[in-house]
């Protein structure tokens, strides 16, 4: 995978060229995938450093970490869904509207290619050109108005599946800190020492993986996300600590 990347990155023959435009132009889920993964590590690990912090025993973290991955996964599954969705049918009234105006006002429409070619530096007969080839095709001209005029990205990904790829990302990755607290035997503290090991390599590998697929510097993608991931853990952890005198009184106040 890294070699083809390279591979398209730096080739400037023809074919080179067109396989990464053709691949650039596809629909991608990465932002969806990773977006639900550290979302799902972050919410489980948070419930289970909150539990930790109160003193609470490990069976609680486990009970509250499965309820808070399947009901927090459904639900941004169910957001990425809407805001997916939502910018879908920006693009379709946007559409509609190009339409529109391609048959009711096609100078004006001719005039607006005009202008957005002229700022790009052509003028003369070659921006009259360009004019004109584009308004000949009227699907290519209203690709071209949404793209230049109002700035929409028209790779036309599935909401469904943007919702499905962050579910089930949130789930898989969310479960690791929960893990630990499957086996009673290890104890609270040694299962929550153990927790903050997984969790911590998994925000790393996270953010290296990341890194990897979208060109940034590895090392420091990674750090970037184990650094937020650890910030929100420490949040919840002293966030718990504050409930664990509330805890204690509780718990002699039902043994008496």
């Amino acid at each position: 995978m890294r070699m083809l990347m390279a591979l398209l990155e730096h080739g400037h023959s023809p074919r080179a060229i067109k396989e990464r435009l053709d691949l650039e132009h596809q629909p991608s889920y990465l932002r969806d995938a990773i977006l639900g993964g550290i979302d799902g590590c972050v919410t489980t690990f948070a419930v289970v450093a909150s539990v930790a912090g109160a003193g609470l025993p490990g069976i609680v973290a486990l009970a509250l970490g499965v309820a808070s991955l399947i009901a927090d996964g459904f639900s941004m599954g169910v957001s990425n869904y809407q805001g997916v969705k939502s910018d879908r049918d920006a693009v379709n009234r946007a559409r509609a509207m190009e339409n529109r105006h391609i048959r009711q006002v096609p100078d004006g429409e001719r005039e607006e290619v005009r202008q957005i070619f002229a700022r790009k530096g052509f003028d003369g007969d070659i921006l009259e050109e360009i004019v004109e080839r584009i308004s000949e095709d009227e699907a290519l001209w209203v690709e071209t108005m949404l793209r230049e005029e109002h700035g929409l990205d028209l790779r036309g990904i599935s909401p469904l599946k943007a919702a499905m790829w962050t579910f089930f990302a949130f789930i898989i990755v969310g479960a690791i800190p929960l893990l630990p607290f499957l086996l009673p035997s290890l104890g609270l503290q040694v299962a929550f020492m153990t927790s903050i090991a997984m969790t911590g390599v998994t925000f790393f590998g996270i953010g290296f993986a990341k890194g990897v697929i979208v060109g940034e510097k590895r090392w420091r993608s990674g750090l970037e996300t184990l650094l937020m991931g650890g910030g929100a853990a420490l949040i919840a952890y002293w966030i718990g600590g504050l409930f664990e005198p509330m805890v204690a009184d509780l718990g002699v106040a039902v043994m008496s």
